[in-house]
């Protein structure tokens, strides 16, 4: 997926907003229709102008990563909007979870990439966390499993 560099932001966002091909309409409560997207680098998945990973210049995503044990932080170049090969910068994160939070802070908020997307990046980071935990094996104990002493 290529960005054009030759119209701004908000006037692609006008274009895209109500029909592009990633636009996922959902029925909601009372009568209202709730609209995700399935796009790249959309972190909460949601069809607004701040989630945005087709309309923004700077974007953020956090996927798992291939063999299941880490977490790839991707942020785009801006100054390689016209070679979409080059305009992702990927980091693997392979450290525990508290270790990865300081790092996609640093990287999204500190550094002053995208400070307003820190809290969906941390949201984002702890759910694809939480998917990639094994659970332990072993007898699971209930309240009522316990056995009485007498």
């Amino acid at each position: 997926m290529s960005k054009v560099s030759m119209a701004s932001p908000d006037l692609l966002w006008q274009l895209i907003k109500r029909n592009n091909s990633f636009l996922v309409k959902q029925n909601g409560n009372c009568n209202r229709s709730v609209q995700f997207s399935s796009e790249k680098n959309n972190l909460y998945n949601k069809n607004s102008f701040k989630f945005s990973g087709i309309a923004n210049k700077k974007t953020v995503s956090i996927q798992p990563t291939g063999d299941g044990l880490a977490v790839t932080l991707a942020t785009t170049k801006t100054k390689k909007g016209n070679k979409p090969a080059e305009s992702v910068n990927r980091s693997v994160l392979r450290r525990d979870v508290r270790k990865m939070a300081k790092a996609v802070v640093n990287q999204v908020a500190v550094n002053g990439y995208r400070p307003d997307l820190k809290a969906a990046a941390l949201a984002r980071l702890s759910a694809v966390h939480k998917s990639l935990r094994v659970a332990k094996s072993g007898i699971k104990k209930t309240k009522g499993s316990r056995k009485l002493r007498k």
